[in-house]
């Protein structure tokens, strides 16, 4: 059982809550009591969690930009929070090639932004930089890459995050050594749940082509990657920040990743895909190869997830089938109009008690 009560009462501030997955964090601290607040941007996609979950009701959310650092620093003072979670990103690939510049701003100085709030700031504690695990540099090797592995991210969104590591240890190094301050970032793999309606993302891609009735579109099936249910690195993160609070020694960098069998393929992840769409729906759904020639992306990738185990005894609970079957019962859930906060408390009830 993962407990959650340490964040009851908790002044936290989630930047980037307005997303997938920053929406996925502010309902488990709802719902562990915690006094939640958020800074950024109105959703990025419709539909969106956010709205479905009806958050913007149930917490403290503030629209804003990271690369604002006047209403960053505004939301800072006014929040006072103990505990800084920064999620806000431009995180996709492609987009990162269409707008390089953008994705600087976005991830680099508004890690720099975030990083200057709390310098000044007189009550956190606890900081969490989520980056990602596409910040290593490649080399397509078999084997997974390890927190001391070079920082040196291909593709601007990569490299991008690659720079807010290096920028996270330079403030940690230079302004946090003397302070009670205790700082990680950590970097998670693939992430699927319900929820997700992004473009350029596997498992939306997938329902939105299920829906239609449609073969589903996949690029390069050959590709590896560690897929994992985004209840995974979402509690990893919260452990992190938790555990760094009470024990500042304990802060680092941390990779969040499945275990070697659910570091897949696209084209395995699609098959499996189909089976559970037709194990609940009872329609069938297939898929087909239809390679795009498209920008570079890494075809290889995993993670070696031993330091952070080692360290917090932390494992993986849904192996890929069992996040599949949860990400599409949610969908479903959200699609039929049925209550999206109802069914996400009870999954992340489910993950708690496991």
């Amino acid at each position: 059982m993962f407990d959650l009560s340490f964040y009851k009462g908790k002044k936290v501030l989630v930047t980037g809550h307005t997303g997938f997955k920053g929406a996925w964090m502010c309902s488990v601290l709802l719902q562990a009591g915690a006094e939640v607040s958020g800074y950024a941007l109105e959703p990025p996609t419709h539909p969106s969690l956010f709205r479905l979950l009806s958050l913007e009701k149930r917490m403290d959310s503030i629209t804003g930009d990271v690369r604002d650092a006047d209403g960053l620093r505004q939301a800072f003072s006014g929040k006072k929070p103990e505990i800084v979670i920064h999620m806000a990103a431009q995180p996709l690939v492609r987009e990162s090639y269409k707008n390089p510049v953008y994705t600087y701003e976005v991830n680099v100085m508004g890690t720099v932004n975030v990083l200057e709030c709390i310098r000044t700031s007189e009550t956190v504690k606890s900081f969490v930089n989520v980056t990602t695990d596409k910040v290593y540099k490649n080399r397509e090797w078999e084997w997974g890459y390890r927190e001391n592995e070079e920082l040196n991210g291909y593709d601007p969104y990569s490299n991008s995050k690659s720079c807010s590591e290096l920028v996270t240890d330079s403030y940690k190094n230079s302004f946090f050594g003397d302070r009670d301050l205790a700082v990680s970032t950590v970097r998670a793999g693939n992430v699927i749940g319900g929820g997700d309606f992004a473009t350029d993302r596997i498992i939306p891609d997938c329902v939105r082509a299920a829906q239609r009735g449609e073969d589903i579109i996949i690029r390069n099936p050959y590709s590896v990657r560690p897929f994992q249910h985004v209840l995974e690195p979402v509690m990893a993160y919260l452990m992190i920040a938790k555990e760094q609070f009470v024990r500042k020694e304990l802060a680092g960098c941390y990779n969040v990743g499945p275990d070697e069998r659910d570091c897949v393929t696209t084209g395995c992840l699609a098959d499996q895909f189909c089976e559970n769409w037709y194990e609940q729906t009872g329609k069938k759904v297939k898929w087909i190869n239809q390679y795009d020639g498209g920008p570079h992306e890494a075809n290889y990738l995993k993670l070696d997830c031993s330091k952070i185990k080692k360290s917090f005894g932390w494992q993986p609970s849904w192996m890929i089938d069992m996040a599949l079957h949860k990400t599409i019962q949610l969908y479903l859930a959200c699609c039929s109009g049925r209550n999206a906060e109802i069914c996400i408390a009870k999954q992340i009830a489910e993950y708690v008690n496991r």
